[in-house]
C-alpha cells in the first residue's frame, strides 16, 4: 500500500508534471509476466522514470535492480529501499558464483516480476550510454524465455546527474526500443543489444535536434 501510494503521489507528479516525459513506443513495455528492461544511467532519477512508464496496476510487480552495497548500508535507506522503492539487491562485491550473486534476481523473474537494470553499472555522462556490462547476457542465459526491453532517456541527465542534489525540471524522452530474446549466444545477444540501444541513443539525438533547430 505505501509503495503504492508513494507511486501515485510521487513518482508519477514528479515524473509527469514536474519534469515532464514523452515515450515513444510505450506499447512495446512488457508490462505483465516475467521481463527486464533495461537503460542507460545518467540520474538519480532513472529507475523512478522508468517506473512512471508503467501503468497503476502493474506497478506492484515493477522492481528496480540496485546495489545492496550502496542501498542496504542504514536502516532508513534499507526500509526505503525495499518496501517503498521496491528494488531488488543485488551485492557488486560478492565472491560468488554468478548464479549465487543472482538468486534474488532469479527468484524475482521465477515470481514473473518485471525487472530495472543499468547494465552500465554505474551512472555515467548525460544523454550518452557507457558499455555495458555482460551480466544481463548471463541472467538471459539461465532464463531463456525472458524478453529483454532496452529504454534509452534523453534529458534525465540534465535533471539530476550525478554529483547533484537539487533537482533541474528538464523534459525528458524516452525511446522503448524491440523487445529482444536471447539465441543461445552471449556474445551475440550483447551485440544485438548494443546494437539496438545505440540505435535509440541515435533517435534522442536526431529528435533533439530537430527540436532545437
Amino acid at each position: 500500500m505505501l509503495r503504492y501510494l508513494f507511486y501515485l503521489l510521487v513518482v508519477k507528479p514528479l515524473v509527469s508534471i514536474v519534469l515532464g516525459i514523452n515515450v515513444r513506443h510505450r506499447e512495446r513495455l512488457i508490462t505483465h509476466g516475467s521481463a527486464l528492461i533495461v537503460a542507460n544511467h545518467n540520474s538519480h532519477l532513472d529507475a523512478l522514470a522508468l517506473m512512471s512508464l508503467f501503468p497503476q496496476n502493474a506497478i506492484a510487480n515493477v522492481h528496480p535492480v540496485a546495489a545492496a552495497d550502496y542501498f542496504l548500508t542504514n536502516r532508513f535507506l534499507k526500509w526505503f529501499a525495499l518496501n517503498i522503492i521496491g528494488i531488488i539487491p543485488i551485492n557488486r562485491n560478492e565472491a560468488a558464483s554468478g548464479r549465487d550473486v543472482l538468486k534474488l534476481v532469479l527468484a524475482a523473474l521465477d515470481r514473473n516480476a518485471v525487472l530495472i537494470f543499468f547494465p552500465e553499472g554505474t551512472r555515467g555522462e548525460p544523454e550518452n550510454m557507457g558499455r555495458m556490462k555482460n551480466g544481463i547476457a548471463s541472467i538471459v542465459a539461465m532464463r531463456p524465455q525472458v524478453p529483454v526491453t532496452p529504454v534509452f532517456f534523453y534529458g534525465l541527465g540534465k535533471s539530476l546527474p550525478k554529483g547533484e542534489i537539487v533537482l533541474a525540471p528538464f523534459f525528458i524522452d524516452a525511446f522503448v526500443g524491440k523487445p529482444l530474446l536471447w539465441g543461445g549466444n552471449k556474445q551475440d545477444f550483447m551485440a544485438k543489444l548494443n546494437a539496438e540501444m545505440s540505435a535509440l541513443q541515435e533517435q534522442a539525438r536526431q529528435a533533439a535536434a530537430r527540436t532545437e533547430d
